[in-house]
């Protein structure tokens, strides 16, 4: 069974195609792309990705309203993919703040640039702080 960290790593995946797939106008539906990326049905994974895309605007304006200079539309689509993921973790799931902030953080470490990194890291900490 995969841990919530691969878990992580596969929704951030699901979400920055489905991302790929909107800005290029081309038809998808939410479950076969899932289906495309993990190979048994985890309902960690359904929720978090529906949850993303049920509240992706609200996310965002979140997002937009918590960084300097920058906007989610301009990071990276994988950074907006981990921040999206992220927010809707701490906002509408219990997994504990500390745990949905490092896992976002080890994940933009590993797919973003370290100025992306940084603004995620920001966003979540003062989404966290209030």
């Amino acid at each position: 069974m995969a841990t919530r960290g691969e878990l992580r790593k596969k929704i951030m995946i699901i979400l920055y195609q489905i991302d790929i797939y909107e800005e290029r106008h081309i038809d998808y539906e939410i479950d076969q792309v899932i289906q495309d990326n993990i190979d048994k049905q985890e309902e960690f994974v359904h929720q978090i990705v529906y949850g993303v895309m049920e509240k992706k605007d609200q996310l965002d304006s979140l997002a937009n309203s918590l960084m300097k200079d920058w906007t989610i539309e301009r990071i990276d689509k994988n950074g907006a993919a981990i921040l999206r993921m992220a927010l809707y973790e701490l906002k509408y799931t219990n997994t504990p703040e500390a745990v949905v902030i490092n896992e976002a953080v080890v994940l933009a470490k590993e797919y973003s640039d370290d100025a992306v990194r940084k603004i995620i890291n920001a966003v979540l900490d003062k989404v966290v702080k209030g």
